[in-house]
């Protein structure tokens, strides 16, 4: 089967399409090839800009300029090379924008971790105001044809098949739902995270950049202000880190080096208080490595930690993070357990070839169904 993989190629869909091209060894029927979008320069990068005053409003359409002028790149290229391939595969929606056409004329799977329904009001550049909504239905009008065009539609949450289903009218027979797992090393003969030798203090972790958006600097203030004597917090980022008691900032964390899981595995536990993201891969390799999360009740956080594996709590909350923290920082039979349920669950529906397999299946389906619509006509 001779696949195209086009890829949005922006944030964690790089790791995506890593992690893909890793575990498609195990499957040598099928032929790979992979359209990465580049990162956008010149005319893309002009289109993509924001427009002052109106971008302070949400009216500008940043987003979806930026959006509509790499689709058309990716048009370009895949008019030219469709013919060579009996399925193609579009991630994220948003790179196939103007591609319905072609989308349709061939089998064809699009994925997505997100819409521009919910994405609308998590951008990590800006805030949503009153003349959002107008925006959305401007992206909408783009999007949805996409999504019908396409043989089969991936969500890889419940939370975004709700929004698939919801907003843009996805049938269930086309929908398709499950997450796109990530490369791990195989960590069970090690020692249990967060497990030391004398009188060392447990470990919290966080892993990310914006440190602000994305929760990290509210997370040094409670623990400066409630937890700094009773445990360490590590902060993982490429970023410049506010200097605290009991804080260690890591720089040295690059990718493919696998300095990230020697840093997880002397945690006790990974925090992520973040807003803004949805399904992060971050929370992925934290379970992986047998740490319990802690995190908030946003987007697909609850489909991706249930309790028995973390504790999630409501995003304004700091009474009830800092409640839960010391909870875990006090409780090491409460952390193992919940690791070592984080762990298994890893093993069972995020583990990069199990989902690689599925998406491989998905993509047989495809080819079945179109070739099925076309001989009924």
């Amino acid at each position: 089967m001779r696949v195209l993989f086009v890829n949005e190629n922006i944030g964690g869909h790089r790791s995506v399409h890593n992690n893909l091209r890793s575990s498609l060894v195990a499957h040598p029927d099928v032929e790979a090839e992979f359209l990465d979008v580049p990162k956008a320069a010149g005319f893309r990068r002009a289109v993509g800009t924001s427009v002052p005053g109106l971008g302070r409003l949400d009216l500008d359409l940043q987003a979806l300029r930026a959006q509509l002028a790499l689709s058309g790149w990716v048009r370009r290229r895949l008019r030219a090379s469709m013919h060579r391939f009996d399925v193609v595969h579009v991630y994220t929606g948003n790179a196939g924008l103007r591609s319905a056409d072609l989308l349709a004329s061939m089998p064809s799977v699009v994925s997505t971790d997100a819409t521009n329904v919910t994405n609308a009001y998590r951008l990590p550049n800006r805030e949503p105001t009153r003349f959002t909504p107008r925006v959305i239905k401007a992206a909408q009008r783009w999007e949805t044809p996409v999504y019908h065009s396409a043989s089969l539609v991936v969500a890889n949450t419940e939370w975004i098949a709700r929004s698939l289903r919801a907003d843009y009218a996805v049938p269930e027979e086309r929908l398709r739902v499950f997450p796109f797992g990530i490369v791990a090393p195989g960590l069970a003969d090690g020692p249990a995270p967060g497990v030391h030798a004398g009188d060392r203090l447990p470990q919290l972790v966080f892993v990310g950049h914006q440190l602000e958006r994305k929760g990290a600097l509210r997370l040094h203030r409670l623990h400066q202000q409630h937890l700094a004597d009773e445990c360490e917090l590590v902060i993982v980022t490429s970023e410049p880190v506010p200097p605290g008691r009991n804080v260690r900032a890591v720089h040295d964390v690059t990718v493919g080096s696998g300095r990230l899981w020697e840093v997880l595995r002397e945690a006790a536990m990974f925090v992520f208080p973040s807003q803004i993201d949805q399904a992060p891969n971050a929370v992925l390799e934290a379970m992986a490595a047998g740490l319990p999360v802690v995190g908030l009740q946003v987007a697909a956080m609850p489909d991706t930690v249930p309790e028995s594996c973390g504790r999630l709590v409501e995003k304004d909350d700091d009474r009830a993070l800092v409640a839960v923290l010391r909870q875990l920082v006090r409780d090491p039979a409460l952390r193992a357990e919940l690791g070592a349920n984080a762990r298994q669950r890893f093993a069972s529906e995020y583990d990069a070839a199990i989902s690689t397999a599925r998406l491989v299946d998905t993509l047989n389906e495809a080819r079945e169904l179109f070739a099925g619509a076309r001989s009924s006509t």
